[in-house]
């Protein structure tokens, strides 16, 4: 019997925000989608109180267990910080008397800033305006504080010892974590007393020096920066005039395999990181444009099962609500994401089409390698379809053709419609039956790239399905999917 994977029936039918027909999600999936694509901040469609609120409600409609497991996919495996945060505090609301909540709060913990990042949360959450006096904790979430505590050493605690409204000495006040060891002791006494040594970090350094140059340098030669901080920093450290030999060492890990993969990054950053240098009137910039391109195609590398026998389309939604930004101090917009994801899987692939779509869909043939100098090149494009959301052109146009594509992938944020008919005449869900016919063996892979809940077509079919998110790990998902697998079962699979 299927648990989740159960028929359409009428009650399913909505209507997403455009007013067109969409599909409701189960609670589960929906909660998933709307977890893994959310940096609680305001969306186009929705703002950042209703996405908490919507995700609190969905929260009681499912088992203890799977949110638990939620949260820790989303940290472990979809590099998400905040919202796992949040997952467990409003299951520490709900559900008691097991050893769960302090399991997830021992795994969402990754960071020594999370701790306050946790109980700052937990303070909104549970109304405690005092932020001082949060009062007692619940003894499991106290115990997976404790472990996080006994888990960080001097260095860990010292880099994120900042002046928020609750900071690390609060932090151990509320919890009490008991030392293991007496130099562990001697740890807490220095962040009680105030003497954690200062950090050697590019903040520290920077934020006390008059010689930018010198000071880069020594960090780049001591390996004191971190993959992002590298990223984050590749203008900086440009336009510091560094040496040769320095740009030279920070190209060389910008670009390495093992860094990539250790670094965790979202594939967008890479992005960010390009459209920062890459109009620096400078000749030393093209070697760090060369090593984000590096970057992006050992992040592409495990990316399986495109060969020449599987064709592939790739469309891009370049919609105006997906020109928005992904936060309130963010470049980066939901478009961006879509198109680094497309191009990444541009790159693995050897049969594809790719394209964007608004009021139009348009086939723009971009080479496999330089992944995000596609990307960018998609980004001056974008204009020539217009800016709605008739992604039934996609389906649409194969009919017109008679095309037969196997794997068939519309990165968006799923709001589709009919400008054109304005009543919604052209339904993908119809088009996209009427293409079967031509070629029953194809699939629909949608990549959600907002969560609002619903989607253009049922995904309880075997030839569509849903992916949220907007790490690389997506297309480890679509394989599953791929194997019999659903979103869920992959999410419980997760071990506590």
């Amino acid at each position: 019997m299927n648990k989740f994977n159960k028929n359409t029936k009428e009650k399913d039918v909505v209507e997403n925000h455009e007013g067109a027909v969409a599909y409701s999600l189960s609670p589960e999936m929906e909660l998933y989608s709307a977890v893994v694509t959310s940096t609680l901040s305001n969306k186009f469609y929705e703002s950042e109180n209703d996405t908490l609120e919507r995700i609190k409600g969905l929260i009681k409609k499912v088992s203890p267990e799977f949110v638990g497991k939620l949260a820790v996919y989303a940290r472990e495996q979809m590099y998400l910080r905040s919202i796992p945060l949040v997952l467990v505090t409003e299951l520490a609301k709900v559900h008691s008397g097991d050893n769960l909540v302090g399991k997830v709060v021992e795994r969402v913990v990754m960071r020594a800033d999370e701790i306050t990042e946790l109980l700052s949360y937990y303070a909104l959450a549970n109304e405690r305006t005092d932020t001082k006096k949060l009062g007692k904790l619940s003894s499991q979430f106290r115990k997976g504080l404790t472990y996080s505590f006994n888990k960080f050493n001097e260095y860990n605690f010292a880099k994120y010892n900042r002046k928020r409204a609750i900071t690390l000495k609060d932090a151990l006040f509320v919890v009490h974590p008991k030392a293991v060891s007496r130099e562990q002791q001697d740890l807490f006494d220095k962040i009680v007393d105030g003497k954690l040594e200062v950090p050697d970090t590019w903040e520290t350094k920077l934020g006390t020096s008059d010689d930018r140059t010198a000071e880069w340098e020594g960090l780049i030669d001591r390996g004191s920066l971190g993959y992002m901080a590298l990223l984050r920093n590749l203008r900086n450290i440009i336009e510091a005039e560094v040496s040769q030999k320095h740009l030279e060492t920070v190209a060389i890990r910008i670009g390495n395999k093992e860094e990539v993969v250790k670094s965790k990054q979202f594939p967008f950053r890479f992005l960010s990181a390009y459209k920062e240098i890459k109009d620096i009137c400078s000749g030393k910039a093209g070697m760090m444009l060369d090593a984000l391109e590096d970057a992006m195609v050992a992040s592409a590398e495990n990316i399986q099962g495109f060969d020449y026998d599987t064709s592939v389309l790739l469309a891009c939604d370049v919609s105006r609500s997906m020109q928005h930004s992904i936060s309130e101090r963010s470049k980066v917009e939901l478009y961006d994401i879509g198109l680094s994801l497309a191009m990444l899987l541009r790159n693995r692939c050897k049969n594809v089409i790719t394209g964007m779509f608004g009021d139009t869909w348009k086939a723009i043939n971009v080479p496999k390698n330089n992944i995000l100098a596609n990307v960018m090149e998609f980004h001056t494009r974008e204009g020539e379809v217009g800016y709605s959301t008739n992604g039934y052109k996609v389906i649409q146009e194969l009919i017109d053709k008679g095309e037969k594509i196997d794997k068939i992938m519309i990165f968006t944020d799923a709001q589709l419609w009919d400008s054109d008919g304005w009543n919604n005449d052209e339904h993908i869900k119809d088009l996209w039956n009427e293409y079967k016919k031509i070629s029953p063996e194809s699939k629909l892979y949608l990549f959600d790239l907002s969560g609002y809940g619903n989607t253009p077509l049922s995904v309880n079919r075997n030839d569509v399905f849903l992916i949220s998110g907007w790490s690389d790990k997506v297309f480890g998902m679509m394989e599953a999917l791929e194997n019999g697998s659903t979103n869920i079962k992959e999410i419980e699979k997760i071990e506590l």
